[in-house]
Formats: structure tokens, C-alpha cells, sequence
């Protein structure tokens, strides 16, 4: 007796190494200038939206819809969503895609021109809570997610796709941490949702990919910081290469060694550490001592 093979819609891609577009598709050139790499599998662009846990009628800003797959998904999902899109070819496809629905709206522009609660009252969503969905541009991953984590009016959450490489470095512990791991972690827990092979994208990238989840929220010491003492702080102890700490915030900070060595010390710091090393909580502890 034979087995009948049990067939997959037409959109479904097996093979996730030779993704291609569809034929309604092919006719979009994806643009270098915006680092253009659409997703379309629908298994992925559905692990995404879970990973968001939306509510039916909560409001989600997406950065760079492009052709609006993830778009469609949040909207099945019954989210009412923001979508901003830099290419001005892409946005009025998108208005006449989505022409019937009237839960999205499809703003054209530079999402890093506005603020992200600007972005939302364009689209007569003022004080509301929101949600940030976005398969983001590689080479502006870091402005993003700074523009957002630093807003006067942040999302809860944000669930994004970045580089595999970038990933690992927000989520990275401490030996191993960058200016960017301390950024996303001062405001908020992130997690890798899932890893997203490169042939999942059309056209394909160099690199795999991650899904990105952080909640943002602070513990109370670290909610009564002056944010942008601290970084200066922290930009200062990353502002040199493999450096001692000492001698990094000496040159960034411009103090003397004698001074910095003896406030580390206050702090419980070896002075002979690297930046990369210091966990979160240490990076407080040397604030409390240079933020004077």
C-alpha cells in the first residue's frame, strides 16, 4: 500500500538554503542603499509574531515593512500596526496592499528622523502602549535600537531580526560584553526567540540571522540613573581596545590616573580589568564613584 505524499502550499519553502521570491515578487529590486533582504516564509514570519505575544487590538510600530509579509501576519494576528518605510516606491505599494485594512497605517520616511512616539501620533496613536515588530536594516541596527531604548515614550518590548553576530553580542555575559550588550541590558532582559538562515531571505545575505526579543524595564537602582552620565561613563571604559580599565576611563574621561585607580578601588573594581569583562551591576558600581 502507498503512501501519498502530503503537499505544502505554494508558499511554504522547504528548502530554506534556496529561498526565491515569489513571482508577484520578482518584480521588486531590492535596494542595497536600504540593506533590502525580505523574508517570506511564513513558518518564520509566524515565529516572530508569537515571540511578540500580541494581543488582539495592541498597537505595534514595524520598521521597514517592505513588502509587508510580516505586515499581513501582526494583522492576522489582530494587532493594529504603524509600519514606517524609508523606500519611496515600497510605501505606496503598501498603501494599496493593505487599501481595505483599515487597522495599518503605511507612513513613508526615515524612522531615525522622528522619535518613535512622533512616528505613532502621525498615525493618531498619541500616549499609547506599544509594541516594536521589525526585521531591521543590518546597517543600522545599533541607531534603531538606541533610538528606541532611549525614548521618552519606549515600547514594552521589542521583537527584532538582527545579525546572528549582533545577537550574540546583545545577549552576551560579561568577558564578552560590548558598548552595545551593556546598552540593551541597562534598559531591558533581551533573548535570542530563534536563529533564521541566510537562504531564508530574498535576496540571500552573507550572514544568518536572529530573533530578538527584549523587555524593557528597569530594577529601581538602576532607574534613578542619569543615562547619559552613565554612558559617557561606559562609552569611556570601551573607548580603547583591550585596554586596562583604568587607563580607559583616565584618556576618556580625562582624569588622572592616580584619581581613577583610587575610585575603582572605592568601587570594588580591579583597576587591571578589561571594559568587556564588567557585568551590568559593575558598570553601576563604577558610575556611583565617576558620576561626581
Amino acid at each position: 500500500m502507498s503512501e501519498r505524499r502530503r503537499s505544502h502550499p505554494p508558499s511554504h519553502r522547504e528548502n530554506l538554503d534556496d529561498a526565491s521570491p515569489a513571482p508577484s515578487e520578482s518584480r521588486v529590486q531590492p535596494r542595497k542603499q536600504f540593506g533590502q533582504h525580505f523574508l517570506t516564509d511564513p513558518n518564520l514570519l509566524n515565529k516572530i509574531v508569537r515571540a511578540a505575544d500580541l494581543e488582539p487590538g495592541e498597537v505595534v510600530l514595524e520598521i521597514g515593512p517592505g513588502l509587508g509579509h510580516l505586515t499581513r501576519a501582526m494583522l492576522d494576528a489582530g494587532a493594529r500596526v504603524v509600519a514606517v518605510e524609508v523606500d519611496r516606491d515600497l510605501a505606496p505599494r503598501l498603501e494599496q496592499e493593505f487599501a481595505s485594512r483599515s487597522e495599518v497605517t503605511i507612513l513613508q520616511g526615515d524612522f531615525l528622523t522622528a522619535a518613535p512616539e512622533e512616528w505613532l501620533a502621525r498615525a493618531g496613536l498619541e500616549n499609547f502602549r506599544y509594541k516594536v515588530v521589525a526585521n531591521l536594516p543590518y546597517y543600522i541596527t545599533s541607531l534603531i535600537l538606541r533610538r528606541l531604548l532611549a525614548a521618552a515614550h519606549p515600547p514594552t518590548n521589542l521583537v527584532v531580526m538582527v545579525q546572528k553576530e549582533v545577537a550574540q553580542q546583545i545577549t552576551s555575559k560579561p568577558g564578552q560584553m560590548n558598548l552595545l550588550a551593556v546598552s540593551v541590558q541597562f534598559y531591558g532582559k533581551p533573548r535570542v526567540v530563534g536563529i533564521v538562515p541566510a537562504g531564508a531571505f530574498y535576496p540571500r545575505p552573507k550572514v544568518d540571522s536572529a530573533i530578538v526579543r527584549v523587555d524593557l524595564g528597569q530594577s529601581p537602582e538602576f532607574s534613578m540613573i542619569d543615562s547619559r552620565k552613565f554612558f559617557e561613563i561606559v562609552r569611556a571604559g570601551f573607548g580603547v581596545r583591550r585596554k586596562q580599565i583604568h587607563n580607559a576611563l583616565a584618556r576618556g574621561l580625562k582624569l588622572e590616573a592616580a584619581a581613577v585607580q583610587a575610585r575603582l578601588a572605592r568601587a570594588g573594581i580591579d583597576p587591571r580589568r578589561r571594559a568587556e569583562t564588567l557585568s551590568l551591576d559593575e558598570w553601576r558600581q563604577v558610575y556611583e564613584q565617576f558620576a561626581v
